[in-house]
């Protein structure tokens, strides 16, 4: 007797083309995210600008202000691997929550200290660091669950795009405010932001993962900090292009960000007599980033990587107009140069990352990521001014101008960097991996 047929199997919904498709901006489940990573965003840039008014107010010394701004950067550091972890353990949406309201917890508190405890302060801008830091990977892998595979690159050009206006916006919105607030109100409103950025967002749809499920069929308990922040480690270095990609942006973060941090204003006070050329270089770089991210929205080059970290050497850009006395204007398309390339990278690498990372690990990878290319940062700019002072501002900027253009060169060199996607071996076939769009 035959075999009676299977019953048909349900059909699969359709996948939307790029004309059918909705857009992320759309999608309220997205928006949501969106909203909460604006408001931190802008929380994140008005607390240094409200810290230089009280400054400017004598409510506060510039030596207090540099301890501060360090306190915070120490608790950023400190979080970042932490948060990691706990956002692959445990809901990426609860991590958001805690750490924002660590961080609008945070700045109440250093009104509360102003004129009268810089040690109250210092641990009160240590633990808005910490929840701005604990945002970050959390913010990364939470991205990945609400949004599918075909619009995350869309979804992170416009949560680029949210980083980059809040750069403009934060700032002036607060010297606005200024107008009518005291500091201490201020900070009490960047508190607010931070309340936003913790309660706005959804819960994403989270997969199980085989972590999880390894550790409840064992019954045995979870292991330690250290111990899943390594797991982290070994999965980013299963993939060479991530490692490549993030020793260059590492490279480019910490001598030509950092140099032309430093060199800018001095070149412009000292080169042009003006400081028009300090402003015109920032607000240039800011709209080419504004621009690289509407570009980055929709194109799809060939090869995507090695797009990306084209971009990423464009950077070099910056340090190398600054090395001659050229026209003004040279300076300012460097730096609009700089931004639209700075973009042109950012947005494919984090879509990578989402892509081709364990999705149980992908806060970990991420948290790494931040922990470099942003952790090294500090130590950039702590060195430039004793190299510029040793080698001169002409050598070292033309030695950072070098570094920003051949790392990322021969990292597009490295397996993988091409798609920015692994070249899977057999053994690695149990790890299933959502496919390119």
């Amino acid at each position: 007797m035959p075999t009676p047929p299977a019953p048909p199997a349900p059909p699969a919904a359709p996948a939307a083309g790029p004309g059918k498709q909705r857009t992320v901006l759309l999608d309220p489940a997205f928006l949501r995210l969106w909203t909460g990573a604006t408001a931190s965003g802008l929380a994140t840039w008005a607390l240094p600008f409200v810290l230089g008014l009280a400054v400017l107010d004598r409510a506060l010394g510039a030596t207090d202000l540099g301890l501060l701004l360090a306190a915070r950067t120490a608790g950023f550091l400190a979080a970042v691997p932490v948060a990691g972890v706990l956002a692959d353990r445990h809901s990426r949406r609860g991590v958001v929550l805690w750490a924002g309201l660590a961080a609008g917890l945070g700045a109440p508190v250093i009104a509360a200290g102003l004129g009268h405890s810089l040690l109250l302060m210092a641990a009160a801008a240590a633990l808005a660091g910490a929840g701005q830091g604990a945002c970050r990977p959390a913010y990364q892998a939470l991205t990945a669950e609400v949004v599918d595979a075909e619009r995350r690159q869309q979804a992170n050009a416009a949560m680029t795009l949210a980083v980059r206006v809040t750069t403009l916006v934060g700032p002036s919105l607060a010297a606005l405010l200024a107008v009518f607030l005291d500091v201490r109100a201020l900070l009490v409103g960047i508190g607010l932001l931070w309340l936003v950025a913790a309660c706005v967002p959804g819960r994403g749809a989270r997969p199980g993962t085989a972590h999880s499920t390894e550790q409840a069929a064992s019954g045995t308990g979870r292991t330690g900090l250290l111990t899943e922040f390594a797991e982290g480690v070994r999965e980013a270095r299963r993939h060479p292009w991530f490692v490549a990609g993030l020793g260059a942006l590492t490279a480019v973060i910490a001598t030509g960000y950092s140099a032309t941090g430093v060199t800018l204003p001095l070149v412009s006070r000292d080169t042009y007599g003006t400081e028009v050329v300090l402003a015109g270089a920032m607000t240039a770089y800011t709209a080419g980033a504004l621009a690289g991210a509407l570009i980055v929205a929709r194109w799809r080059p060939r090869s995507p990587g090695r797009a990306a970290l084209a971009g990423l050497a464009a950077y070099g850009f910056a340090p190398l107009s600054l090395v001659f006395p050229v026209h003004p204007a040279v300076v300012v398309a460097a730096y609009a140069i700089a931004g639209i390339g700075i973009e042109l990278f950012n947005v494919p690498w984090f879509t990578a990352a989402q892509r081709e990372i364990a999705p149980d690990k992908l806060a970990r990878v991420s948290s790494l990521d931040f922990l470099l290319s942003y952790g090294l940062a500090p130590a950039g700019l702590a060195l430039i001014a004793p190299a510029i002072d040793t080698f001169g501002t002409t050598s070292v900027l033309t030695a950072c101008a070098v570094v920003c253009f051949t790392v990322p060169t021969a990292a597009a060199l490295v397996p993988g960097a091409r798609t920015f996607s692994r070249q899977h071996a057999p053994e690695s076939a149990p790890q299933s991996k959502e496919t390119a769009p």
